[in-house]
């Protein structure tokens, strides 16, 4: 299940960055937000992947020996991380020009879909989801 929901933000992420990269002829500022996004997605993929093995070990303490279960959730914790850095060095890897004909059969997005994209991915960052608290402090 948390595959699925994985390989749905990487195509939003990959349709958000097809998007991009067909509009940087138009302008110019966009190859500069390409680069950002996929920074921000690596530092995210980190960041989660961090905190999660933290809990992991934080659980491990509290709870006694359950070592086989912790190590096979934190081995799985791990290659998923893997599994999307890995996605994103590919993209990395590259050219702007090159990355729009390794679309993956999707029909091309255009600037409200664009618009969708982000706000469904930035809803899934840890500030959005804690905005509420943030508001009732």
């Amino acid at each position: 299940q948390a595959s699925g929901g994985e390989d749905e933000i990487q195509q939003l992420q990959k349709a958000l960055l097809d998007y991009l990269d067909e509009n940087t002829e138009t302008d110019a500022s966009l190859v500069f937000s390409r680069k950002f996004y996929i920074a921000q997605w690596f530092r995210d993929t980190t960041m989660e992947t961090e905190k999660a093995i933290k809990s992991q070990k934080d659980e491990d303490s509290s709870e006694g020996t359950h070592h086989a279960k912790d190590v096979e959730t934190t081995g799985q914790i791990m290659h998923r991380a893997e599994s999307r850095k890995k996605f994103l060095r590919s993209i990395i890897k590259t050219a702007p020009s090159q990355f729009s004909t390794l679309k993956m059969n999707s029909d091309t997005v255009d600037y409200e879909d664009a618009c969708l994209i982000v706000r469904y991915l930035a809803s899934m960052r840890p500030f959005a989801q804690s905005f509420d608290i943030y508001l009732t402090q």
